[in-house]
């Protein structure tokens, strides 16, 4: 087989210029050949790899990926004097756009809201999908306090039967706790467990889950920061309507 392939192999000669390299250029006839060649042997055979580009060398207009074939360069012709292309231009947010020191920061009482959509609320502004520049990959949200946390409310018979799971890593180490001991024990960790859930899986949920800051009672350490009342649009999320 490498007998029959010599030939072949053969017709694949260039000629290089001085100075030597795995390139070559030839121009003639108005043309630019413009031709890379490598060889490796491996066990009797030989393995070559040619790239051959051929280019008018009176035309400039470049494509994506290489030059514009010329049946089809009536569709690009005058495309320099059109301007940037702004129908075809994807928004994504610079640095400058979600700074830390620009967020904006609620507060919000949780003394009788039920937990899971006072939850849903507080992870969609600090995920920031209220904002029309939301970005998926993106930290675009605000900071959310919550206070009162031991008052937020659960309906039917959660108080009693839901129940909180944590593990030490070692054998055996599984322990459960319903909703009203751990309330009663860390109230804070009842919220920050349900608004962890909706946050992203990774680095970006990590980092988003440090916006929320959750207290026991009505005090809290944020008042330099001027928080304003977050806005809720869900008329259920109260236990007493």
């Amino acid at each position: 087989m490498a007998a029959s392939l010599a030939p072949v192999f053969a017709s694949l000669s260039l000629s290089l210029p001085a100075g030597g390299g795995g390139r070559g250029a030839v121009a003639a006839g108005g043309v630019s050949l413009g031709s890379s060649f490598s060889g490796q042997k491996v066990s009797g055979l030989v393995c070559a790899k040619r790239k051959v580009a051929v280019r008018p060398l009176g035309f400039s207009v470049r494509a994506k990926g290489g030059f514009i074939p010329a049946e089809h360069r009536w569709m690009y012709e005058g495309i320099e004097n059109k301007g940037a292309d702004v129908w075809n231009r994807t928004y994504y947010p610079k640095a400058a756009d979600h700074e830390n020191v620009k967020k904006q920061w609620y507060i919000v009482d949780a003394t009788d809201k039920r937990l899971g959509r006072l939850a849903s609320t507080v992870a969609i502004h600090i995920r920031g999908k209220n904002m029309p520049t939301y970005t998926p990959s993106t930290d675009m949200g605000a900071y959310v306090i919550i206070v009162n946390a031991e008052k937020v409310a659960v309906t039917g018979k959660k108080r009693s039967q839901k129940l909180y799971r944590r593990h030490s890593g070692r054998p055996g180490g599984m322990t459960e706790e319903t909703f009203e001991s751990l309330q009663r024990r860390i109230p804070e960790r009842i919220i920050e467990h349900a608004v962890r859930g909706m946050l992203p899986k990774g680095r970006l949920g990590r980092r988003l889950f440090t916006h929320l800051k959750v207290y026991k009672g009505d005090d809290h350490p944020h008042v330099a920061q001027t928080p304003d009342p977050l806005p809720i649009k869900d008329k259920r999320i109260n236990l007493v309507q």
